[in-house]
């Protein structure tokens, strides 16, 4: 049997997703992919494109294989590498329609370098969906998050334009960018 737990109010990939003007063809960048908690919604909805799924661990990494195979999905490519790097993607420069940093900024110290790579792959007026946890909440990490405010001036420094802010929850902030 298969059971979704959804609390009340919290983050939904899915829906979040059907807000983006996104086409089944894209190429899209999952950083900090994680099991594929983003990176599965966002394969289904691009299901003619790629989702590259990017993350530093491989246990993670093992069990969203496993997850592919269990769904059947066939359109996402998995990497193993550390975005902090230069070129930590491994990806082509100019090469992905959108890219997908979701409750990943409060983990990382080397931020400027994460949205320099973002920009480094993202084509031209490609768009970075940044998703993380509002200082204020009650749930989540306890420490390393960053406000919405923050996250737009450190996207401005990183050369992004803000497209949208995007109503994801009481737990969460959401911010549009694009290159």
């Amino acid at each position: 049997m298969h059971f979704e737990f959804i609390m009340e109010g919290f983050l939904n990939p899915t829906e979040v997703l059907k807000q983006l003007k996104l086409t089944k063809d894209m190429v899209a960048a999952d950083f900090g992919c994680g099991s594929g908690g983003w990176t599965i919604p966002l394969a289904k909805i691009l299901n003619d494109g790629i989702v590259y799924a990017i993350d530093i661990l491989e246990k993670p990494l093992a069990f969203l294989k496993s997850k592919m195979n269990l769904e059947k999905i066939k359109n996402i490519r998995l990497i193993k590498s550390d975005i902090e790097n230069k070129k930590g993607s491994t990806l082509p420069d100019n090469s992905v329609d959108i890219v997908l940093i979701t409750n990943l900024l409060f983990q990382i110290e080397k931020k400027d370098e994460v949205l320099k790579e973002a920009k480094r792959i993202l084509k031209d007026n490609g768009q970075l969906l940044i998703i993380d946890w509002k200082k204020e909440s009650s749930l989540g990490p306890l420490t390393g998050r960053i406000s919405l405010d923050e996250a737009k001036e450190l996207a401005l420094a990183n050369g992004f334009q803000v497209e949208e802010e995007i109503n994801v929850g009481p737990y969460h902030w959401a911010l549009l960018l694009v290159k």
